[in-house]
């Protein structure tokens, strides 16, 4: 995607978020990026609403990683803002979120470096004077395939 998506409220990074969700149940990652309070947990909250996660959808910001069953699809929301460094993440069992079909959610992954999986898709948020902008970046097949089936993406462009 050449251009910013621009995303007016909640509302609009949540319906993005719902438009997205049928594309990955099949599992892959996506890392996403962005300064404090531009909109990551909210965007990876009202996907997993929209994969069927239902009850509360806690941050991982302390847990570092939450984690969800969706009939066969393992779900693992990763907030790593409060890693220093990314040995920290040895014990955390990354290779072991792979298994099985699993989509894994990580928010500051800059933080992890080497130590995680490689994105799919990478999406950036940013502050805009009204709402937020969203950059989507595909890094595999299945990125690219995912935002050519999401018709929010295609309407904006």
């Amino acid at each position: 995607m050449a251009e910013p998506l621009h995303l007016a409220d909640e509302d609009a990074v949540a319906g993005l978020a719902a438009a997205l969700a049928p594309q990955l149940r099949g599992g892959g990652t996506i890392h996403l990026h962005g300064d404090l309070g531009a909109g990551k947990t909210t965007f990876a909250r009202a996907l997993l609403g929209a994969l069927g996660v239902t009850g509360r959808v806690k941050s991982p910001t302390y847990s570092l990683v939450e984690s969800y069953r969706v009939d066969s699809l393992a779900i693992h929301h990763l907030d790593l803002y409060r890693i220093a460094d990314a040995g920290e993440l040895e014990w955390l069992g990354l290779a072991e979120l792979q298994d099985g079909p699993s989509l894994i959610l990580i928010e500051w992954p800059e933080r992890g470096g080497d130590a995680l999986p490689a994105p799919d898709l990478v999406l950036e948020l940013a502050h805009a004077p009204s709402g937020r902008l969203l950059s989507a970046r595909p890094v595999s097949r299945r990125g690219s395939a995912w935002l050519a089936a999401t018709s929010a993406f295609h309407s904006a462009a």
